[in-house]
């Protein structure tokens, strides 16, 4: 029997401004998920974003590093468009594509190390993350994994366990699941070294789990929440070590760091060690939702058959984006570009440093780079960070800030950025900076 829907009693106004929005989005939805800018989008075009009101933004967030290649890139929207015409939906699990299998195939070509590869796809960044630490424990039989101060791995409850910060994403939340650690991250500007780090972890050896009992070590190779920080080669290769003489599993989180952001494919590409899984998500499939778990064989496949997947994980418009987005990243030659708009950035930061005198450090890889802010004491300026975000929005430019004091602004604007874009974007970071 047919029946008739009730019309909504929703309205809608026929221009609403972002005040109104934002009056209807605090009534309907929780504050819990936070808004960084009270601005709602209209249309957007590669480094650039319209709100409903017709203002124009340069766009130096790009969904928090999912659009490396820029919003709405035509190759991507093709192939999205393409994908729409045989199908939207099968769960890969029920009915597979051949897409799926020859994205798993490119990725276990393109990610660090000739080993043998399997590739599984999920469709967030921490579902990644669970999934890689589900992988470990089945193939070690172990409970434990470390992770580092500062990093972040997502709001799940595992996702939140390993994430080292604790305002806003572990506030309220706990209890979280046991047989996490955390070991203090290297930060030269702030002291810490890694031989600081490499005695916390045979610190807990000692007192609170066995190295036997690890399953894995979870890694950003740069820190995103926690303050793009860069892990240095030394960590890496003593992690590498220690998990090699402990058979415990290393995990690289490049869900923020992949798909060219540092100036190489992976930011694992600058290191001259190779990690046993990597995640990743994010720039994966250039806006789409995509994440996935690359690792070696023999420890991909320790889980059963059923043991991993998900309604939507690999969902065949997204894979079609993400092969775009691989063809975008070496037809353009991006990471290349990444280095040299990298360049740009940090040199135009390190400028500023007579003019700003709470500019503490300047730091990255590639266009993965940002600044960090400080009193004259040395104390976090969390308040001065806040201050050069709003200036800079209010003339046009959308910044993000991170770092466990909120005292660094990340600069992830699209690898695809017009020069002339990124040079107006500059100009009213230092007149922000400077004001």
């Amino acid at each position: 029997m047919n029946t008739a829907v009730a019309p909504s009693a929703v309205t809608q106004s026929a221009i609403p401004t972002n005040a109104q929005l934002d009056q209807r989005r605090a009534a309907a939805a929780p504050r819990g998920v936070g808004i960084g800018f009270p601005i709602y989008a209209d249309r957007a075009l590669n480094s650039e974003i319209w709100d409903v009101e017709g203002n124009r933004y340069i766009d130096f967030a790009a969904g928090i590093a999912v659009l490396n290649t820029g919003h709405r890139h035509p190759r991507l929207v093709a192939a999205i468009r393409e994908q729409l015409d045989h199908f939207t939906h099968t769960a890969y699990q029920v009915i597979p594509y051949e897409s799926s299998v020859y994205l798993a195939e490119r990725l276990n070509a393109l990610t660090p190390g000739s080993h043998a590869k399997k590739t599984a796809f999920f469709t967030t960044g921490v579902e990644a993350v669970e999934n890689a630490i589900k992988i470990a424990r089945a193939h070690t039989r172990r409970p434990g994994v470390i992770a580092l101060t500062g990093a972040f791995h997502g709001r799940t409850f595992m996702g939140m366990a390993l994430t080292g910060k604790v305002v806003p994403y572990k506030v309220g939340f706990g209890p979280f699941p046991g047989s996490i650690y955390h070991v203090p991250a290297p930060m030269d500007v702030h002291g810490v070294t890694v031989d600081d780090t490499l005695h916390a972890i045979q610190n807990l050896f000692k007192c609170d789990i066995a190295p036997d009992q690890v399953a894995a070590i979870i890694i950003e190779p740069i820190q995103g929440e926690g303050g793009f920080y860069v892990m240095p080669p030394a960590l890496m290769v003593a992690i590498r070590a220690l998990c090699d003489q402990h058979g415990i599993v290393m995990i690289a989180d490049e869900i923020q760091t992949g798909f060219a952001r540092t100036g190489r494919l992976f930011a694992m590409d600058h290191h001259t060690v190779v990690p046993d899984l990597m995640t990743m998500a994010k720039s994966l499939a250039g806006g789409m939702p995509l994440s996935a778990v690359c690792g070696r064989a023999e420890i991909m496949d320790a889980p059963a058959p059923g043991g991993l997947g998900g309604t939507y994980a690999g969902n065949p418009l997204a894979i079609a984006s993400a092969h775009a987005v691989l063809d975008v990243i070496a037809d353009e030659q991006l990471c290349a570009r990444a280095e040299r708009l990298g360049t740009v950035l940090t040199d135009r930061l390190n400028s500023l440093r007579a003019t700003v005198p709470q500019i503490r450090d300047v730091r990255g890889l590639g266009c993965m780079a940002a600044v960090e802010f400080a009193k004259a004491d040395g104390t976090p300026d969390t308040d001065f960070t806040k201050l050069i975000v709003q200036r800079a929005q209010k003339a046009g430019l959308l910044l993000l800030t991170c770092g466990v004091y909120g005292n660094v602004i990340r600069f992830l604007f699209p690898l695809t950025i017009e020069d002339s874009v990124l040079a107006e974007g500059l100009d009213i970071l230092a007149a922000a900076m400077t004001a």
